[in-house]
């Protein structure tokens, strides 16, 4: 019995221990680095914290990982109220907004909560718009959101770390009507995207993808990609970055079918949520600029992201990237993990990070 009590209690703090230290002191936000004119600061305590996306009413809506919930935000006078409105979810990572309701994904599911922000306090049972996505939680945390074409796009991430998987099931992006009707793929050879958006000028698809593990501590990169159209193949398994071949599957197919990324990040830097910057609050460059949340690498022996990246484009090319915020990792060792941002209505940058169950605002006043 003691032993039992022992080995809980160890579980307990071994596998809550890191969040709990965040969560009992204040965080380091002190140490971020950001160009001149900005600032960080603490917006909202939300555990597991993943994808955020905006209500027509300005509540913040959010999804978790291993948590099970969904949140909603709401600011009052300055001060922030944090709501669970869903509960006991499978992996419920993605939510967008639309036409007054809340969809979330739940691996196989897509949920629907209907008039979401008149009925906060007792939200509505939800309605499963679709449960045909496949079922496996490797890579299950589907990133959602909904297309100036009024579609939804789903991302389904391969179900491993690189296999041939059924294409027409795995490593996608899909669309469908907001009842689940008209599934479609959009786009094929994407490993796991877990972060897209459309140009705010020419309405065109970008999203992030994550490298596969395992070749070494500097390849295959993690990427950028743009997707005019449907029916592109960005290489995966067979074809990883621009033109490097993967070691089992690369000779099947080679890079020459395949869509290269408009940029190569660094590898296993783990690029998430990205959104282009629609805000009037910082400067003019940064206008329909790219800022992209790296969570971080897992498996190197010398770290990479925990960073956002802002990336430059002219004429829908992209002319460079560069960080625009870091200070995450210290020394090798990782206090907080970007996972999404999303623009608000005055302009200021929302960041979520799961590791410190934490939402920061980025804002800019003129230095």
């Amino acid at each position: 019995m003691k032993l039992l009590l022992f080995f809980t209690l160890f579980l307990l703090v071994f596998c809550n221990g890191t969040q709990a230290a965040v969560q009992d002191e204040d965080l380091p936000l002190e140490k971020i680095k950001l160009p001149p004119g900005f600032s960080i600061s603490l917006w909202a305590r939300v555990p597991d914290v993943r994808t955020l996306t905006l209500g027509d009413k300005g509540t913040v809506f959010a999804g978790s990982n291993s948590a099970g919930n969904v949140y909603a935000i709401t600011d009052h006078n300055g001060k922030r109220h944090v709501r669970v409105i869903a509960s006991k979810l499978k992996l419920p990572s993605g939510v967008a907004f639309h036409h007054g309701s809340l969809y979330v994904s739940a691996v196989n599911r897509i949920l629907h909560y209907g008039h979401i922000e008149e009925n906060l306090d007792q939200p509505p049972q939800p309605q499963v718009v679709i449960d045909s996505y496949p079922r496996e939680t490797f890579h299950g945390w589907r990133f959602i959101a909904f297309g100036p074409d009024d579609l939804l796009y789903v991302s389904v991430g391969a179900p491993c770390d690189a296999c041939e998987a059924d294409q027409s099931h795995y490593a996608l992006i899909s669309r469908i009507k907001p009842d689940g009707t008209n599934y479609e793929i959009y786009a094929q050879g994407v490993r796991n995207s877990v972060g897209f958006d459309w140009h705010p000028e020419t309405k065109e698809l970008w999203f992030t993808d994550i490298g596969r593990d395992w070749m070494s501590d500097n390849m295959p990169p993690d990427e950028l990609n743009h997707a005019p159209h449907k029916g592109m193949h960005f290489g995966f398994p067979y074809c990883h970055a621009s033109s490097i071949l993967d070691p089992k599957f690369g000779a099947k197919r080679g890079c020459d079918r395949s869509v290269p990324p408009v940029i190569e990040l660094d590898a296993h830097a783990t690029p998430l949520g990205m959104r282009f910057y629609t805000g009037n609050m910082f400067p003019l460059e940064y206008k329909n600029q790219i800022i992209i949340a790296e969570h971080g690498s897992s498996n190197q022996r010398t770290h990479s992201g925990y960073q956002l990246k802002r990336v430059h484009i002219e004429n829908n090319k992209v002319i460079k990237k560069e960080v625009f915020a870091d200070g995450w990792l210290e020394n090798g060792n990782a206090w907080g993990r970007p996972v999404d941002v999303l623009v608000m209505p005055d302009g200021a940058l929302l960041v979520s990070d799961d590791q410190a169950g934490a939402i920061y605002r980025i804002s800019y006043s003129i230095p």
